[in-house]
């Protein structure tokens, strides 16, 4: 079983309402794979401010070492392990053991993530539900 990034397979759920549809996520929901989109599982809202990690990257958010911010400054480092923790159990409950996961996220990026700074740069790192995706054996690639 597979899980995608719903904003991937269409659903507008980003930052900004929007979708980001690719194909081949399209193509895996079509099929059953699981859509997701961890930031809503774990209560933000859609619209939201966007986010980035400051202080590193997911696994260190997991660690407790670094934080999510948004672009006007509020934690909401809670609410994205909380989607990440959801994501897993649902997961877990559909037997996924890969995933598809959306770029540059601070939830869902696969090995580069912006770098906190909210100015586009980007650094290598994982999103928070890619790190827990991957502490738990479940395969990450981005789309």
């Amino acid at each position: 079983m597979i899980a995608v990034s719903w904003c991937l397979a269409g659903g507008k759920c980003r930052y900004d309402g929007t979708a980001k549809p690719n194909d081949r996520a399209m193509a895996l929901a079509q099929e059953g794979a699981l859509c997701i989109c961890p930031e809503q599982l774990g209560g933000l809202s859609t619209p939201r401010q966007p986010s980035e990690i400051v202080g590193g990257d997911g696994e260190d958010v997991l660690w407790g070492r670094a934080k999510v911010m948004t672009a006007d400054g509020r934690d909401v480092t809670a609410e994205y392990i909380a989607g990440a923790e959801e994501a897993l159990r649902l997961c877990r409950e559909r037997g996924v053991t890969h995933a598809v996961l959306k770029s540059f996220s601070p939830s869902c990026g696969c090995g580069c993530i912006y770098d906190g700074s909210f100015t586009g740069r980007r650094k290598p790192g994982y999103g928070v539900t890619a790190a827990l995706f991957k502490r738990n054996g479940i395969t990450v690639t981005s789309e």
